[in-house]
């Protein structure tokens, strides 16, 4: 595998999620199949689509953390800390996995932006990956998301 670093982040991004469907158990099902599109990605990179994985490895991520942060899941997990020491109040397993996870996906973010601006950056095929990139990341949370709201009896 060329970029053993890559897929190395790639399963770590989905080990948090694997933690995070330990601790926060009611919604296990939607957090593994968060990290599906992780496992997507180490599956491109060890079958050279370098150029795909490093798109998804850089939407995904984002996409995740514009949706923790529109709930107010991460805001909360970056204030857990803080209350921890100054107040005494323990954090929770939700909101440590949380960080964990957002600092994984900052990292994977960085890692895949280096690579690809060094291996394809200026021939000409960014626009077309980062659209399509776009719309596969869309569909994929837009069924996560919309599974979700199912979950919740809006009556």
């Amino acid at each position: 595998m060329v970029h053993r670093g890559l897929a190395t982040i790639s399963g770590a991004m989905m080990f948090c999620f694997l933690m995070m469907a330990e601790v926060d158990s009611a919604f296990f099902f939607l957090h593994f199949y968060e990290s599906m599109i992780y496992l997507a990605i180490i599956l491109m990179l060890f079958y050279l689509e370098d150029r795909w994985a490093y798109m998804l490895g850089m939407l995904s991520p984002v996409v995740w953390m514009i949706q923790v942060l529109l709930t107010g899941q991460l805001l909360n997990a970056l204030r857990q800390p803080f209350q921890y020491f100054s107040q005494g109040i323990s954090p929770t397993g939700v909101g440590m996995v949380t960080l964990l996870t957002a600092v994984v996906a900052v990292i994977m973010v960085s890692g895949c932006a280096r690579h690809w601006k060094r291996e394809f950056a200026g021939m000409g095929k960014g626009w077309s990956t980062f659209a399509i990139s776009l719309v596969v990341v869309a569909i994929y949370y837009g069924i996560l998301i919309g599974w979700f709201l199912r979950l919740f009896p809006w009556d």
